[in-house]
C-alpha cells in the first residue's frame, strides 16, 4: 500500500533565513498549545540544530517528550526531520516517517515554505487515517507559524 505524502505550502513575507529561524528556533512559540503528545502542555518545542539532534517538547516542569530527530539541517533552505511518533502518537525510536520543510525565495524578499510529510504507509493499517489527520493539522499549524513569524518580524 502506498499513501501519497501530505504536502502543504505557505508564503511568508520575509527571507528564507528568517523563515527557517522562526520555524526551527521558535516552534514552541507558534505550535498550538495542547496539540502535543506529553501529559502536560508544552512550554517549548526544541529542534537541536544539527544532524542527529533531538526534536522534543518540554513542559513547565522540565519533562521532555521526544518526537523524533534531525536527519538534515541545511539552513536556510532545508530541514529534514524523522517523525518518530507512531499511530498512537507515542514516541517509538524504531519507527520513522519523514517531515521535510523547504524554504525557497519567492517574490520580493518573501519565502515559500513547503512541508512534505512522507512515508505514511509505514503507519500500516492506520496510514490513511493518520495521513488525513496530519493533512488537516498542518495547514492550521502553518498558519500559526506564519502569523507568529509576522509578529516576530514586526517586534524585532
Amino acid at each position: 500500500m502506498t499513501i501519497a505524502p501530505v504536502v502543504k505550502t505557505i508564503s511568508v513575507a520575509f527571507p528564507p533565513a528568517r523563515a527557517f529561524e522562526v520555524f526551527t528556533r521558535h516552534m514552541g512559540g507558534w505550535w498550538k498549545r495542547g496539540m502535543t503528545v506529553a501529559a502536560e502542555p508544552h512550554v517549548d518545542i526544541v529542534i537541536e540544530p544539527h544532524p542527529g539532534g533531538r526534536w522534543f517538547e518540554r513542559d513547565a516542569a522540565g519533562v521532555e517528550t521526544q518526537w523524533g530527530r534531525v536527519l538534515a539541517w541545511e539552513p536556510p533552505h532545508r530541514l529534514l526531520l524523522a517523525w518518530q511518533l507512531d499511530a498512537h502518537f507515542k514516541y517509538d525510536p524504531d519507527f520513522e516517517v519523514e517531515l521535510e520543510i523547504g524554504f525557497a525565495p519567492e517574490g520580493d524578499g518573501g519565502t515559500r515554505v513547503t512541508l512534505e510529510h512522507r512515508n505514511m504507509e509505514r503507519f500500516g493499517d492506520s496510514a490513511a487515517t493518520i495521513a488525513d489527520s496530519v493533512g488537516r493539522g498542518w495547514p492550521m499549524l502553518l498558519e500559526l507559524y506564519a502569523d507568529y513569524a509576522g509578529q516576530k518580524e514586526t517586534t524585532k
